[in-house]
């Protein structure tokens, strides 16, 4: 008689996680932040509320996760997880590039629907605000200062550059625009800030 296989739990924990993502940003998205709650989730996801509050805490804790699932599967379409900015050794070029990558995502409805209801939400909400600029938005800007400190050390920027002040200056419009929609979002306008940010307003 063949072995009876017991079910594996780990493989359905990673559905029931999976599905709950999958909600916990579609309902984010479609009715904002305020509205979604547990028992939505969980009714979306097909799983018991205890389920998820096994798992997480709040709400909040679900949304930062599923988030942050979502930009680890960006990363990993690009074979980009916890990787540095590259660095060809021409800065410019680099920042285009990722630049780029940025304005690609954040015109994708996939990223951009739940994306900006969080981030509406952090507006009012501190303790969220606090959690996704900890938990995701610092290790991403991390990315940026590491890459310009890189180009101090070689001499390739002034020496007494403020890192973090300099990536403001390119990821700060940029996200602006989104946010605001006070312009269209294109690879030129990424181009611009890179060019504007690099070599200043004055005549050349």
């Amino acid at each position: 008689m063949a072995d009876i296989k017991s079910p594996d739990s780990s493989r359905r924990s990673e559905r029931s996680r999976r599905a709950i993502f999958d909600a916990a940003l579609g309902l984010v998205g479609e009715a904002g932040y305020q509205k979604t709650t547990i028992e939505g989730i969980a009714a979306r996801a097909g799983v018991g509320k205890q389920t998820i509050y096994r798992w997480w805490p709040s709400k909040a804790a679900v949304l930062l996760d599923a988030y942050a699932d979502l930009a680890d599967q960006a990363a990993e379409a690009v074979g980009e997880v916890g990787a540095a900015l590259p660095d060809s050794g021409d800065l410019a070029a680099d920042l285009r590039f990722v630049l780029r990558a940025t304005v690609d995502e954040l015109v994708d409805p996939t990223y951009d629907i739940p994306t900006r209801a969080l981030t509406a939400e952090g507006v009012v909400d501190a303790a969220l605000c606090a959690q996704y600029v900890e938990r995701l938005l610092r290790p991403s800007l991390q990315l940026y200062v590491d890459r310009l400190a890189a180009s101090r050390e070689r001499g390739d920027v002034r020496a007494d550059l403020d890192l973090e002040t300099a990536v403001e200056m390119f990821t700060g419009p940029l996200s602006s625009r989104w946010l605001l929609r006070t312009g269209p979002l294109t690879h030129a306008y990424a181009d611009r800030l890179v060019d504007y940010a690099l070599n200043g307003l004055a005549p050349r």
